[in-house]
Order: structure tokens, then sequence, then C-alpha cells
């Protein structure tokens, strides 16, 4: 957007002058009447260049609130996402504490039972 509002500027910038240098080679007018022709072209330049520049503010003021409205959406999902994610880990951390601390009794176990076992091979 940005790069298309500046060349329409810049061509308007141009165009505007190679119709000033035109009307001036041109015109069958006296110097005082090209001179006041020149500067009411001027102001209409003028007042054409502001409306243009006030039109692509506004555009741009536009689009800068957009933006600001999905970042601060975007923004609040991602920090949701967070939360949810920290959550599940905190979660998961736990139960694979709980299933490890099984995990130890029934190795615990089964060395205890393995060890009985020999124990009584060995007596027998």
């Amino acid at each position: 957007m940005s790069q298309n509002g500046g060349d329409f500027f810049k061509g308007l910038i141009f165009g505007g002058l190679i119709g000033a240098l035109l009307g001036i080679l041109y015109a069958p007018k006296s110097g005082r009447e090209t001179r006041e022709d020149l500067t009411h072209k001027a102001d209409e330049f003028i007042a054409k260049a502001k409306e243009e520049l006030e039109k692509n503010r506004e555009n741009y003021e536009a689009a800068l609130g957009r933006i600001k409205k999905v970042s601060s959406s975007v923004k609040g999902r991602a920090l949701k996402a967070e939360e949810k994610i920290s959550k599940l880990a905190l979660s998961g951390k736990k139960e694979a504490q709980e299933r490890k601390k099984k995990l130890q009794k029934a190795l615990d176990a089964g060395v205890a039972a393995y060890r009985g076992e020999k124990r009584k091979k060995k007596r027998a």
C-alpha cells in the first residue's frame, strides 16, 4: 500500500510539473497573465497534494488501528496458549513422577522376590 501510494504521489507531482511547463510554453498570454495562471495552478496542485496526503494519512491510521487490534488479540491468544502448555507440562511432569515411583516400587518388589527365591534355593 505504501509503495503504490508513493508511486501515485510521485506521478502526481511529475505530471503536475510537466503540465505546468507545457502550459507556460504554449500559452498565448502575457507574462502577468501567465504568472497569475501559474499561481492559480500551483494553488490547485498544492490543494490536491494536501488532499491526497490527508487521504493516505487516514488510510495509514485505519490500517495501524487494525494492526493494533489484531496484535492485541494475537497476544491474548498466545498468553492463553502459554498458560495451557504450562499446565499440561506440569501435569505431565507429575504423572511421570508418579509412574516412576510405581515402577521403582515394582522393581524393588521384583528384586526382593528374586532375592527371596535365591535364598530359598540356597537353603534347599
